[in-house]
């Protein structure tokens, strides 16, 4: 069997057998991979807790008919803080969702797992404002797989400028003359922060929130057109979504 090497981000796992795990993993150079990794639930297993959920690991593999099986595993961060946090869990878990969701196997995402490397490293130096940091993320994952919405001219027409009306099925932000009669209009706080979202440094979020007038009803409306954007292009909503605090 072909051996390889790839690092990767453990997305889910799933029990097999007595003493066996499927892994799944977001890899640079592979997309998505399925993986068996044999014996990790035997005590003294040698791989260790180096193989759960959010975990960034450097792999070694044998190319097999249906499933990879795992040689070896180093772990380069564990973010176990994610893990023990149930705030940041429930966030984390949103990402690798979404992640998993978009993400294709034998097909090569450098992006994907770059943006899934730094929204978690941005949930633990930011552990303060989890829900702002995932819907940075959910947006910008939003932009990699394709969907990319319009925030600063209208999705429409093109007319340049920070217009007040989001359509969810037109791609972004409306202009007066394109959006459709009756829509209700954005508070001018609510587009900037999506604006942030999209492409603002992580380390930039908490002070663009905390410059918002009312940052916790701003941040909850934002939030809401992130998730309605990412549902409508996803066909269905992300299931770990329900469990983020809001």
């Amino acid at each position: 069997m072909p051996l390889y090497r790839e690092q990767g981000v453990v997305l889910r796992t799933y029990k097999l057998g007595e003493t066996d795990r499927i892994i799944h993993l977001l890899t640079p150079g592979r997309g998505k991979v399925r993986a068996v990794a044999k014996g990790v639930r035997r005590p003294g297993s040698r791989f260790g807790g180096r193989l759960e959920p959010f975990s960034h690991v450097d792999l070694q593999l044998y190319t097999g008919r249906s499933l990879d099986i795992v040689s070896q595993a180093e772990l380069i961060t564990p973010f176990d803080r994610v893990r023990a946090d149930f705030a940041l869990s429930a966030c984390g878990s949103t990402m690798v969702e979404g992640a998993d969701r978009i993400a294709q196997p034998d097909e090569r995402s450098t992006e994907l797992f770059l943006l899934l490397l730094d929204g978690l490293r941005a949930l633990v130096t930011a552990p303060e404002h989890p829900s702002l940091v995932l819907d940075a993320y959910l947006i910008r994952l939003a932009s990699a797989a394709g969907y990319h919405p319009a925030l600063a001219a209208c999705a429409s027409c093109g007319r340049p400028g920070h217009h007040a009306v989001f359509g969810i099925s037109a791609g972004g932000l409306l202009c007066p003359a394109c959006a459709p009669s009756g829509s209700q209009p954005l508070e001018l706080a609510v587009v900037e922060l999506l604006g942030g979202l999209a492409g603002d440094p992580w380390a930039g979020l908490p002070a663009r929130l905390a410059a918002c007038p009312d940052p916790h009803r701003v941040r909850r409306q934002a939030g809401a057109l992130v998730s309605s954007y990412l549902t409508y292009h996803l066909g269905r909503p992300l299931k770990a979504w329900e469990a983020v605090p809001r």
